[in-house]
């Protein structure tokens, strides 16, 4: 184990070297690099993204729980700093209620510390990219994503995190393309799939929007078979199986999110949109009019522009919605 990141450096050059790929000398230069010469820190630190990448408030706790223990064990491992901040920003965006206690100076500090220890860390710009963003200083983080993409063309959080940034502005046009790259770097990504078929259903373009609800759909139905307990999978991709025509199955996918996370301001949202796709509006306004109360400016901005809840929009209750969500 001592040994583990030397053989991890010798695995990757057999294969580029195999492959007969030239690297650029970012690329080399990231390859080369160690973060941190910690197994157990590093460790950690993967529990961290696996845990992060599920997408919910309970797994972002428990992630910035697994970057916090990294800092302890190895207090100079930048991507720690970066793993705590994304966090943050997700909570601090998502959920009003904790995001309160999250001070946004304190999320681009730990961008600064990941920075201060490695400039040159992709994903140092891509976090603090997605802080800026959620402080609406949207072409400041623009530029911060493109430094990260320049740093690292291959790394799935900066063109995620690109992608809500472009979308909470209504940039479909260019969140279309990050979320398309994002499902290309990470093949067992569901999110960015399934937002694709929003992203599509909102430029008007169904036969683009059918082949993402069919990818997304195979992508979360093996993610619910590996963790059952992550409700996101489950309810983004209820409203894509009602695109596909089977209905039966969305509704056990949107009931077995809200049985498993019921509060969940991100569930409301979701199964809000699944509802509002198999035309029966009042749970969805009824869903919708009880998390906006509390809802960070994201989720209002989300609620603006998602084109799911165009139905909506001649129905008098859409009124208060729109009251509640400026």
């Amino acid at each position: 184990m001592a040994d583990i990141f030397a053989v991890q450096d010798e695995i990757t050059k057999t294969i580029v070297e195999q492959l007969k790929v030239k690297l650029l000398p970012e690329e080399k230069k990231a390859i080369e690099q160690a973060t941190t010469e910690n197994v157990e820190a590093y460790t950690y630190y993967l529990k961290g993204r696996e845990f992060f990448h599920k997408g919910t408030k309970s797994n972002y706790q428990l992630a910035r729980r697994m970057f916090a223990k990294a800092i302890e064990l190895d207090p100079l491992y930048g991507r720690g700093y970066v793993g705590l901040a994304d966090c943050d920003s997700f909570l601090y965006l998502e959920y009003g209620e904790y995001g309160e206690g999250i001070p946004l100076d304190s999320i681009l500090a730990n961008c600064a510390k990941a920075l201060e220890l490695d400039g040159s860390l992709a994903e140092a710009h891509a976090s603090r990219g997605l802080a800026l963003s959620a402080s609406k200083m949207y072409q400041e983080a623009e530029k911060e994503f493109e430094q990260a993409i320049a740093s690292n063309p291959n790394m799935f959080e900066t063109e995620y995190f690109y992608g809500r940034s472009c979308f909470v502005q209504g940039k479909f046009e260019q969140a279309a393309v990050h979320w398309e790259r994002a499902a290309e770097i990470k093949p067992d990504d569901f999110q960015s799939v399934l937002l694709l078929g929003q992203i599509y259903h909102s430029l008007g373009q169904p036969e683009k929007e059918r082949d993402a609800a069919r990818r997304g759909t195979e992508r979360a139905e093996r993610e619910l078979a590996r963790n059952p307990e992550n409700p996101r999978a489950a309810y983004l991709g209820a409203s894509a199986l009602v695109l596909l025509g089977d209905v039966e199955k969305a509704k056990k996918w949107a009931s077995h999110a809200m049985a498993v996370d019921p509060d969940d301001a991100r569930t409301k949202y979701n199964v809000a949109c699944f509802y509002a796709v198999c035309k029966e509006f009042d749970q969805a306004f009824d869903l919708l009019e009880a998390l906006l109360p509390a809802a960070r400016a994201t989720v209002k901005s989300w609620v603006l522009n998602d084109s799911y809840f165009v139905p909506l929009h001649s129905n008098p209750r859409w009124q208060k919605v729109l009251e509640l969500a400026r």
